[in-house]
C-alpha cells in the first residue's frame, strides 16, 4: 500500500486515518508514504498524474486500486478495515453526510479564504474585498451549522469519533491561517481540543512534514511532539510498517 501526500489539511486527513486504524488494533499492511513537494510542482509530474489526473494530493494506491480524493480514501479505508470510525449498515448514514459536507462545503470555503488571506499579497485589496467577504460569511454560516451539531454529541455525528471528525478537523484547526475566527463557537473550540488530544491525531499531523521545515522548528516544539507520542516525519523516515 502506498500513500502520496503532503502536509495540508487534505493530506492530514488520511494520515490521521491510518494512525486511528493502528490505534484501533488494525494490523495494516506495509505502508510506503511518499511526500509530494507541492512547491516544486511534483503533483503535475507524469508519474503522479497517472494516478490522479486531477493533480491533487492525496492519492492511495492499494494493489491494482488507485484512489484519488481524500474523502473517498477515508471511506475506502473505513470500509476495508471495519471499526467504529464508520458504523455498519444504516448507522453509517449518520456519518457519511458529514464527510460529504466537509468535502463539498467546509473544505472549499476554508481553502478559498486561505488563498486570499495567505497567498495573494500582490493582489489589490479592492479586487479581494468581495471574495473575502463572501467566503468569510459562508465560513461563519458553516461553522454555525457545525457548532449546532456539536451541541447534540461529543463528536460530529455521535458520541463516537468517526471519519466525519477526521475529515473536518484538519480544516478547522487551520482557522488562523484562513483568518476565520472560531473562538466565538464554544462547542467547536471544545471539540477541537478533544480531537487534538487523541494520540493518533498527533501522530497523523506529523506525517510528511518536509525536513527543511523540521530543521527550523524550535526544540520546544519538537519536545511537544515527542511528549505526545508523535513521530516527526521526514523524507528520510516516512517508510513505516
Amino acid at each position: 500500500m502506498e500513500l502520496w501526500t503532503a502536509p495540508t489539511p487534505n493530506g492530514w486527513k488520511v494520515n490521521i486515518m491510518f494512525e486511528e486504524l493502528v490505534e484501533a488494533g488494525i494490523n495494516l499492511p506495509q505502508l510506503k508514504v511518499r511526500t509530494v513537494n507541492l512547491q516544486k510542482g511534483e503533483q503535475f509530474s507524469k508519474e503522479f498524474v497517472k494516478h490522479n489526473p486531477n493533480q491533487k494530493i492525496p492519492v492511495l494506491i492499494d494493489g491494482d486500486v488507485s484512489i484519488m480524493e481524500s474523502g473517498a480514501i477515508l471511506q475506502y479505508l473505513a470500509e476495508k478495515y471495519p471499526t467504529d470510525l464508520l458504523p455498519p449498515n444504516e448507522k453509517k448514514w449518520e456519518v457519511l453526510p458529514w464527510l460529504y459536507w466537509q468535502v463539498a462545503n467546509l473544505g472549499p470555503v476554508f481553502g478559498n479564504k486561505l488563498s486570499y488571506t495567505r497567498y495573494m499579497d500582490d493582489v489589490e485589496e479592492t479586487l479581494k474585498s468581495h471574495p473575502l467577504e463572501r467566503f468569510e460569511n459562508e465560513a461563519n454560516r458553516l461553522l454555525k451549522v457545525l457548532d449546532g451539531q456539536l451541541t447534540k454529541h461529543k463528536y460530529v455525528s455521535s458520541d463516537n469519533f468517526t471519519i466525519a471528525d477526521i475529515a473536518i478537523y484538519p480544516w478547522v484547526r487551520g482557522w488562523k491561517w484562513s483568518k476565520i475566527d472560531i473562538t466565538k463557537f464554544p462547542q467547536i473550540m471544545d471539540w477541537v481540543d478533544r480531537v487534538r488530544a487523541r494520540p493518533a491525531v498527533g501522530r497523523g499531523l506529523a506525517y510528511g512534514v518536509p525536513k527543511e521545515e523540521i530543521d527550523q522548528w524550535s526544540e520546544e516544539r519538537k519536545a511537544q511532539y515527542a511528549s505526545s507520542g508523535s513521530t516527526i516525519a521526514s523524507n528520510e523516515n516516512l517508510d513505516r510498517s
